[in-house]
């Protein structure tokens, strides 16, 4: 099964199946979002959705309100495609660590999703993320989704390591190779047995070759679509592995096991 570990609701949820198809994608795990890129049809209205996606990724977009209507497209997506889909749900990061825990049984455990995310704590504060691990490891191996692009600093990574270490229990996921931070995102991995790597949005491609070198049960294909493509990076991670037993746990078969599938 090849399995997308990184993508967020499009408009129209269609076209996403369709790229999908195109990949020779099987599933994909999917988060809600604000910003929608793919409804762009030109420079301007692109600018107005990026500028959503930095409120968002900068952690400025608090409370619930702000989450509300991601959370309805995510809905909505996964009861039109369920055989296609794999529900994570984000949580607002700003909230008492009571309500956390609250949101995690209710809205995700109680909703029958496989695990939290896409979170985006802003930058220099990757800390806020602790109530969450908590609130995880109280349901078992929920995996715990963390963007990994900019803004997340180096800082950030040190400190999502630290909180892997605190609930070993908890699968650590962090995204689009840590960005920039990529070298020191695979060390953390490695170092760190619950964390895991995503491997979409790859400044370069020996990026991708050296995390799977370095942690080949612990890295995962994605694509972060719609801001990435689901064939180009498959394309990628088939460029960098040979035919066999890592490129297959790379492109489906460890998030399988990390989503309770197999």
């Amino acid at each position: 099964m090849i399995i997308d570990a990184h993508s967020h609701v499009h408009d129209p949820a269609e076209d996403h199946i369709v790229l999908l198809d195109d990949a020779g994608v099987d599933r994909a795990v999917l988060f809600g979002t604000r910003p929608h890129p793919e409804r762009a049809d030109g420079l301007v209205s692109l600018r107005r959705e990026m500028a959503a996606l930095d409120e968002a990724i900068g952690g400025r977009a608090a409370g619930i309100e702000g989450y509300r209507t991601a959370w309805q497209e995510l809905d909505k997506a996964l009861v039109t495609y369920p055989d296609r889909f794999i529900g994570f749900r984000s949580v607002p990061l700003d909230l008492a660590p009571h309500l956390i825990a609250e949101m995690v049984d209710r809205d995700v455990v109680g909703r029958g999703l496989r695990g939290i995310g896409e979170l985006t704590p802003p930058p220099g504060r990757a800390d806020l993320v602790e109530p969450v691990m908590r609130a995880a490891a109280d349901h078992g191996e929920l995996p715990v989704v963390v963007h990994g692009f900019a803004p997340t600093t180096a800082e950030d990574l040190r400190t999502l390591a630290g909180l892997a270490s605190a609930y070993p229990s908890v699968p650590l996921v962090i995204s689009q190779l840590g960005g920039l931070n990529w070298m020191d995102a695979i060390e953390l991995v490695r170092d760190t047995p619950s964390m895991f790597l995503e491997l979409s949005t790859a400044n370069v491609i020996f990026a991708v070759r050296l995390a799977i070198q370095e942690i080949p049960d612990r890295t995962l294909f994605g694509s972060d679509a719609p801001y990435g493509d689901p064939a180009l990076a498959r394309a990628t991670v088939e460029r960098v592995t040979s035919p066999g037993e890592v490129r297959d746990q790379v492109l489906g078969g460890t998030a399988a096991r990390l989503l309770g599938l197999t």
